[in-house]
């Protein structure tokens, strides 16, 4: 199966909230603390993307050189992909949100 890298990221975020989801839920974050938590999932996310990319290229030099399989090289392609889509998609959805939020009268 196809691994997406943000989604998971959010497994992760997920998985380590809900260890300490109790105690966190008890506890309030500060909207710096949110802000800077979310600007860390962000930036390991864009991260996953970007280390994809770098595999792509490694397989596709690995082809070249005879070591690699052309599968191997689709596939990591094809995440590759998927990856920058669902970003791209993301980032989509964040700037409607904004202009939506901005469109609103006080």
């Amino acid at each position: 199966m196809i691994e997406n890298t943000m989604l998971s990221a959010v497994t992760q975020a997920l998985g380590s909230a809900g260890t300490t989801g109790l105690s966190s839920a008890s506890k309030a974050s500060t909207p710096a603390e949110a802000a800077e938590s979310f600007a860390n999932f962000l930036k390991q996310a864009l991260d996953g993307v970007a280390a994809q990319e770098k595999n792509v290229h490694t397989m596709n030099d690995q082809f070249i050189l005879g070591n690699a399989d052309v599968n191997d090289v689709m596939i990591a392609a094809s995440k590759a992909e998927l990856s920058l889509e669902l970003t791209s998609q993301i980032r989509n959805k964040v700037i409607d949100a904004y202009q939506e939020i901005m469109r609103m009268s006080i």
